[in-house]
């Protein structure tokens, strides 16, 4: 199969930055295995008094996707502190890359299991995802447990199997695992489906007032929550008819990924409020 790959990411995978192993690292984070097909190994250095990270270096063992995406993320983590760093999501790995093909999605994981490995590994504490390799194994031919099956569902709002497998592998290998991580995405669906949302307005025309209302409701109640839990959010600026301006504060303000966001958002209110919307995002004066 040919995958379609955008320039940034041809770019990061033929002119790799950072490669290499950092000597006298102050923080190793290595994941996957070459058994599987992918494995990766990130060693940074940080200065103590400030507490961020001064280099970023990766040695991989995997596909184009892989090798560009740890290529960005050593980009990305350079000059951040530890905290801002573990902010970093793989879907903002892949937003700075320009987006990576759906089957690809696994390489973006890795690449941030590792970073948080290797911040782990230099504050001398349990390595986050190895909590989840202690779970039930659910797909046998790639070593994926329930637990970290779970947490990408969750993490990235996963609803199909395709998806798991995009996101996991798992269920990509004999396929005696699919029943279970079909039943495990049930699940969280029916959890999903408990939570209040907007009330859509098909087939009907809004006023003004009506229409300004629910946008403000889908911010409120689905799009900010969201942004919080990497310590980002908005200030919605203006409605101006089918134009919604938007200003990205917290950690979304100057994040690589806002145009991935801004477009999940626009996406949102166009699904529910009206098809016309079009966001804007606001640079702050």
């Amino acid at each position: 199969m040919v995958w379609n790959y955008s320039e940034l990411v041809k770019k990061h995978f033929f002119e790799p930055k950072n490669v290499g192993k950092i000597d006298n690292a102050d923080g190793t984070g290595d994941v996957g295995s070459i058994a599987c097909g992918d494995a990766l190994s990130l060693t940074i250095k940080v200065d103590k008094e400030k507490d961020t990270i001064i280099d970023a270096k990766f040695k991989t063992f995997g596909c184009g996707s892989a090798i560009a995406s740890s290529s960005m993320l050593t980009e990305m983590v350079k000059g951040k502190t530890l905290d801002e760093a573990l902010k970093i999501t793989n879907r903002d790995i892949a937003a700075a890359l320009g987006g990576l093909p759906a089957e690809k999605m696994h390489c973006s994981v890795m690449g941030r299991e590792a970073l948080e490995a290797a911040i782990a590994d230099y504050r001398g504490e349990k390595v986050a995802h190895d909590e989840e390799d202690e779970g039930r194994i659910i797909c046998n031919c790639f070593g994926i447990t329930e637990n970290k099956i779970r947490k990408v569902i969750e993490e990235d709002h996963l609803a199909t199997l395709e998806d798991v497998t995009n996101y996991t592998k798992a269920g990509g290998g004999c396929g005696a695992c699919i029943d279970e991580i079909e039943t495990i995405l049930e699940e969280y669906q029916n959890s999903q489906s408990d939570k209040p949302k907007p009330k859509q307005a098909k087939g009907k025309k809004l006023t003004n007032l009506e229409r300004i209302a629910l946008i403000q409701e889908v911010i409120d109640n689905e799009v900010r929550p969201e942004l919080e839990k990497d310590s980002g959010g908005l200030d919605l600026i203006d409605i101006d008819g089918p134009r919604v301006a938007i200003r990205m504060i917290g950690q979304c303000s100057g994040c690589r990924a806002a145009g991935f966001t801004s477009a999940w958002i626009q996406e949102k209110l166009r699904e529910v409020v009206d098809p016309e919307i079009d966001v804007v995002v606001v640079e702050e004066e």
